[in-house]
């Protein structure tokens, strides 16, 4: 198997992706913010996911 790890990784790049993105639009932030939001994850995968993750809105998160 030539690819690696490398495959696997993007699986788990994306699924963390679609986990904040669904959580970006369940919030109660105001649109333009989730709008923000969701471009930083897309454009960002692996930074906006960790962006996101800290400075991102809290609403039940603990």
């Amino acid at each position: 198997m030539p690819y690696g790890y490398n495959g696997l990784w993007g699986l788990l790049v994306l699924a963390g992706d679609i986990w904040a993105i669904i959580n970006i639009v369940q919030s109660s932030a105001s649109n333009e913010k989730k709008l923000l939001w969701t471009l930083v994850v897309l454009l960002l995968p692996v930074l906006g996911l960790i962006l996101w993750y800290f400075l991102g809105p809290r609403d039940g998160r603990t």
